[in-house]
């Protein structure tokens, strides 16, 4: 599957590689890091994809050292117009380097990984923090109609498919100790979603009000983040 992130075939399918997405997350790794005091000198993401997420984070936080790392060589050239003094990016994989940071982020990449253990087991010494986005693919809506998981898997490589509890419990198999963790939902949050989408976000807000976990558990949709050591 790596194949489609360096020979264009994903950029073609992504033109803008989800970069309207990026201060969105960037603003949930945010409440990740004030909520558990996080003073991190170095930030790396693995898989920066265009470089947003860390561009948006060294605006907020100048003073630190930002380090994006990428396979694709379409994504790389995105993330050009990006670099800064504090901020740099290489078209290296990270678990070929013999680099340690303060914090390692991981937004949505497990899910694109073939060999997603064999990966997060390589990744665990790469950083004192890491911070996960995982999608969380599984949900009673998405196993009744199929087709969410079918369209994930052809049009944006997700290979893996998640709950919270799955999600957790691989992090857990592969070595890390889980700090803190919350739901996200781009789909509430997020515009132009589609229009099914949006119809579905009524039951899906009200029934997150009464009860978090059944509410991702049967209409999806979320996201798990994930801070582990």
């Amino acid at each position: 599957m790596s194949k489609i992130y360096e020979d264009g075939e994903y950029l073609e399918n992504n033109p803008s590689w989800h970069e309207e997405d990026s201060p969105w997350k960037a603003q949930q790794i945010i409440k990740m890091v004030e909520k558990n005091r996080l003073n991190p000198s170095t930030v790396c993401e693995i898989g920066c994809g265009a470089g947003e997420i860390l561009f948006q984070l060294s605006e907020k936080y100048g003073d630190k050292q930002y380090f994006g790392y990428e396979i694709s060589p379409q994504a790389f050239e995105l993330c050009q117009s990006r670099s800064a003094d504090n901020l740099n990016f290489y078209l290296k994989d990270l678990l070929e380097e013999d680099e340690r940071f303060d914090l390692v982020l991981v937004m949505d990449v497990i899910e694109h990984v073939e060999d997603c253990f064999g990966f997060l087991r390589k990744l665990k010494d790469k950083g004192e923090h890491k911070i996960f986005h995982i999608p969380l693919d599984l949900s009673v809506q998405t196993v009744l109609r199929a087709s969410p998981i079918t369209k994930a898997r052809a049009s944006v490589g997700h290979i893996h498919y998640f709950s919270k509890e799955t999600a957790l419990e691989t992090l857990k198999d592969t070595g890390y100790e889980i700090v803190d963790y919350f739901y996200t939902c781009g789909s509430t949050e997020l515009p132009n979603r589609g229009w099914k989408a949006n119809l579905m976000n009524i039951p899906r807000k009200l029934a997150y009000k009464v009860h978090k976990d059944l509410a991702v558990r049967v209409l999806g949709r979320y996201s798990l983040l994930v801070l582990a050591k």
